[in-house]
Parts: C-alpha cells; structure tokens; sequence
C-alpha cells in the first residue's frame, strides 16, 4: 500500500476542525466560504452550540471568476444582522483551489468586527491541520498568546500520536462495532465494585463530551457511593475560553452532586495525559479501571492486569481497545451531537443502565 492510501475509512476534516476551534475562542460568527453543502452537518450541530454558521453558497460559476464578493456581502451581512464581537472567516477545497485571498475580502469588506481568515481545506491526513490553522491565525489578531499557541501545537500533536498508536487511525481499515452489551458490562463493573475489590474510575475526554462521559462515574457512585472508587477526571482548567468554561462547570456539578475527585490533565490535553493517569493507577493498584472518553490514551502497561471498563464514542475505536487488552468497551452512540450546546451533564446509555441495576 502506497503513503497516499494510509487510511481507508473516512477521517476527521480539517474544515470542521476549525469551525470547532473558532467556537472554542468563541466567535459568535463563522463563514464557510464555498458551496451551501460543505460540512453542512457539523455547521448545523454547531449553531446548537451558540455559534452562527453561515456559508457564502459558491456556485459553479464562482468556482471559475471568483467568490470575493460573495464574502463581503455575507461579512457585511453578519456584521449588520447579528452584531458579533468575533468572527471567522473558515476556506474550504474550492476556496483553495481558485485561490481565494480570504483576508483580502475581509479587509475590502469594510467591517468593524475582529475577524480571523482561516486558510484550510480537507486535503490534509491529519485534520489538526485544522485547528492549527486557526489558533496561528487567532495568535496573529491577538485572541491568545504566543504561549498558548505552543502548548495548543503539543497538545494537539499528543491528540494524533495516540490515535496513529492505538486508536482509529492505528490501521488502514477498521471495522466499525457497536461494542459490548452494556447490561452485562454493567453487571460485572458493579458486581466487582460491590465486592469491596479497588477501583479507579477515570474520566479523560475531549471538550464538551465530557459532559456525557462523565455521567458513568456519577452513575458508578450513586449506585455504589461507599465502594472503593477513586475517582481521576481531566478537568483542570486550562486552554481555550470554552475549554475552560466546561471543565468548570463539570467540576463544580460532579461535587454537588457528592463525587469527590482528582482532577489531572485539562479536557484538551486528553491525548497527553495518559502517563499522568497511568502512574496515578499505579500508585492505587486497583483491581478494576472504569475508563470513559479516550481510554486509549493510557499506555497499556499501565492497565495490564487491571480489569478494564472503557467507554468511547466511536466505533471504530472498540476493536484497537480490545487489541491492548480493554476487556470492556462499550460505545455511547450519537454522544458528540448530544453534548453541543449543553451546559449540565447528560445522562449516558451505560449510567442509566448503571442505575438501574441499583
């Protein structure tokens, strides 16, 4: 198989990728410049998120003269109707391709709003192009620091290199599974964690899932309160404005509602956080490990031995959990969609299950 072919399922897109981080700065506003349908999906979940997402609808004869005006009308257009205190300016393929100058249109736009232009396309392997491109371009326009910028560059590159060793892009082709019965995991996780053996209960998840992820260790204590759980979560708060918001609003529910945790790592820096979780299992030696999020992060010599409950949202992440010895894993189909916009934390398929076992 040549370099070109690495993966044969379909991957993350860059474009969406930067739509997500423009709203994790919190632009009230972002701009698809090309045709109504690109990455239509994603730009309507987002607006459940708070952001306006608009597209300048290129049609084919645009793709020949140009879209420039276009672009400014809609500038135009979003500054007048909505009155944002940031916007994005987000490329697509065919902006790319006929070479559109995006700052140019926003400077001859005439527009008072700060407002970033986001050079991206799909055509990148790895879609942190995506977020990359925005935050250099966010840095630029003064909406974070140099330093952030870097720490954001690791962060990300951690993200991918857990991904290319153990998760969905760790094979050429993955065949998608909906994992365990969630019934019968939850009966063995409870049966252990009622049996007085140790436990850890981890949440490590990336952004606004957590708000999902999250409810399996809440559902764990309310049904086994004085069991011998520790519980670790990635809720320091660190990184964009959203970011930050999030971790803080999880944490301050997760301890009213009696959960007492550790909290390690920040939610965007679930990809380099798995030596910090796995020296901390370590030091616990429990004899089972409830996981939710991006359990793949932990290297598996720190599981080994541990009987392993993981939780993730994709699919295609089940059959490289079972390859480092995840004994569990069950998938919380449509998580993603169901945490844009939220800002409490969403019961779970395994947490009701979970409780209802009680």
């Amino acid at each position: 198989m040549s370099d070109q072919m690495k993966y044969m399922h379909p991957r993350p897109s860059s474009i969406v990728a930067a739509l997500y981080t423009a709203r994790d700065l919190k632009a009230d506003v972002a701009i698809l410049h090309g045709p109504s349908g690109c990455s239509f999906k994603h730009a309507r979940l987002l607006e459940e998120d708070g952001m306006r997402v608009l597209t300048t609808s290129l049609a084919d004869n645009e793709f020949i003269f140009g879209g420039q005006k276009p672009l400014e009308d809609v500038l135009r257009y979003a500054e007048d109707t909505f009155h944002p205190e940031r916007m994005a300016v987000v490329g697509t393929c065919v902006a790319m391709i006929i070479g559109e100058d995006l700052q140019s249109a926003i400077e001859g736009s005439g527009i008072t709003t700060p407002t970033i232009a986001v050079d991206i396309h799909a055509g990148y392997i790895e879609n942190i192009a995506g977020v990359i491109s925005t935050l250099e371009a966010a840095c630029g326009a003064g909406w974070i620091t140099e330093e952030e910028l870097v720490r954001q560059r690791f962060m990300m590159n951690k993200a991918n290199e857990v991904e290319r060793l153990r998760g969905a892009a760790s094979q050429s082709y993955i065949e998608a599974s909906r994992g365990d019965l969630k019934h019968l995991a939850a009966q063995e996780l409870l049966k252990l964690a009622r049996s007085g053996a140790k436990g850890v209960a981890i949440l490590n998840a990336k952004k606004e899932t957590a708000y999902m992820f999250v409810d399996a260790l809440v559902a764990l204590h309310d049904v086994c309160p004085d069991a011998d759980v520790t519980y670790l979560v990635n809720l320091e708060q660190r990184g964009l404005p959203k970011t930050r918001a999030d971790a803080e609003r999880i944490a301050t529910e997760l301890a009213a509602r009696g959960v007492k945790a550790e909290l390690i790592g920040a939610l965007d820096e679930y990809g380099a956080n798995g030596d910090a979780l796995g020296k901390r299992i370590q030091e616990i030696k429990p004899a089972f490990a409830l996981i939710a999020g991006v359990p793949h992060a932990i290297p598996p010599e720190f599981t080994d031995g541990i009987e392993c409950f993981s939780i993730t949202n994709g699919p295609r992440q089940v059959a490289p959990l079972r390859a480092i010895g995840h004994k569990h894993v069950m998938v919380e189909i449509d998580l993603h969609p169901k945490t844009l916009g939220v800002r409490s934390i969403v019961e779970s398929e395994f947490g009701a299950v979970l409780r209802s076992l009680k």
